[in-house]
């Protein structure tokens, strides 16, 4: 039986409006209390500034999974179950060397978190709790999964995880097998919290479906990784370094800005569907990105930046979003490009687990009607009649 939706009470059938938005832009498509972004982005009331100036991302990582900000026991415990969670069954260690060396890191992770799944016991069990207690594991487990991997793909042994360290300090442990400094763990961690949820944009609308159908959690992470990869989605800030390089610097960038608009190319970093007056979140980290140019390169590519964007903004009235400032800072703390869109995943993660749990709360099969545009009633003509 397809489409069926046993939570959902007999209505009379009805006609499907005959109103059309392209992308669905500006389609209200359900609820959440889980974050806004009418007037500035806040993850459940908080504005997304305040949560990077005042908290940190194992803070937010609570918030949008569990739904308030921890108390200090609270924080406490959860950092210590996360800790505990940073493993991975020898199966899925053994998938990295064994994928062969072209292969997309952000492919990798899709696989590895569809094989945790058989390793979870709680896979199946859709229940409120047994949701939180899976994105705090998966929550874990992603950077572990991206550390590894780009570690066994360069033939260096993984470096172990360590339970005294914060998420995104661990992380940069794992990957470098060096502590990082207090400024690089910290311009990583608002870079986590800005990168942590949106709404309903296209992977978390896709883990939404997914579950909507009553799946599970790591069926919808699989989903929301596969949709992060199209490049109208993840993968902008990979691209950052390329435009700017391309830009060839300062005393150029005007010139090629110039050329590339009149061929009207599109810049990647610039616009999106949602901040048509600029992404707060830009701003904030773009100051993380400036202090990190601490070379007289990396400082050229920043006044580089800063030509675009004033071009840009000028001739087009458009605004560098998240992924401008982020390509920037990640190449000034040497992280190589393939890491940057699993880096979002495994930010994103806590976004899509709370809004896999509150779809799964409360739900409803999400199932829209299409505009058809194809040819009108016909009889079918035999075969023979057919010429």
């Amino acid at each position: 039986m397809a489409d069926v939706d046993f939570n959902e009470v007999p209505m009379a059938t009805t006609a499907p409006s005959t109103s059309y938005s392209p992308g669905l832009e500006g389609v209200v498509a359900g609820p959440t209390a889980i974050s806004s972004v009418e007037d500035g982005l806040r993850y459940r009331g908080y504005a997304v500034g305040d949560l990077c100036a005042h908290t940190g991302f194992d803070e937010v990582a609570y918030l949008l999974i569990r739904g308030e900000l921890p108390k200090a026991k609270e924080l406490q415990g959860f950092r210590e179950r996360v800790a505990m969670a940073r493993r991975l069954p020898e199966p899925v260690k053994q998938l990295f060397p064994a994928m062969p060396k072209w292969a997309v890191p952000l492919d990798v992770l899709r696989t590895a978190v569809s094989a945790l799944a058989h390793f979870d016991q709680d896979a199946a069990d859709n229940s409120h709790e047994a949701n939180v207690r899976k994105a705090e594991r998966l929550l874990a487990q992603m950077p572990v999964i991206i550390a590894d991997q780009h570690r066994v793909s360069r033939g260096l042994q993984p470096v172990p995880a360590r339970q005294d360290l914060s998420h995104s300090a661990n992380f940069l442990w794992m990957l470098n097998g060096v502590e990082p400094s207090p400024d690089d763990a910290k311009a990583l961690d608002v870079s986590l919290i800005l990168y942590a949820e949106h709404e309903f944009n296209a992977s978390t609308f896709a883990a939404r479906v997914i579950v909507s159908t009553m799946s599970d959690l790591h069926a919808a992470v699989v989903g929301a990784i596969g949709a992060l990869k199209g490049p109208l989605h993840g993968g902008a800030n990979e691209k950052v370094m390329d435009v700017l390089k391309s830009a060839g610097g300062p005393a150029t960038a005007e010139k090629w800005t110039q050329d590339a608009l009149a061929r009207k190319e599109r810049i990647m970093g610039f616009g999106h569907r949602v901040y048509k007056a600029g992404d707060v979140r830009a701003g904030i980290l773009k100051e993380f990105a400036k202090a990190h140019a601490t070379t007289p390169e990396l400082q050229e590519w920043e006044t580089t930046a800063e030509i675009i964007e004033g071009i840009m903004a000028a001739q087009k009235g458009m605004f560098p979003n998240l992924d401008w400032p982020a390509g920037r800072l990640y190449h000034a703390m040497n992280l190589e490009i393939p890491l940057y869109t699993p880096m979002f995943a495994m930010s994103r993660i806590a976004g899509w687990a709370a809004h896999v749990i509150e779809q799964l709360d409360n739900n409803r099969l999400i199932r829209p009607r299409a505009l058809y545009t194809g040819e009108p009633a016909r009889e079918v003509v035999p075969l023979a009649a057919r010429g």
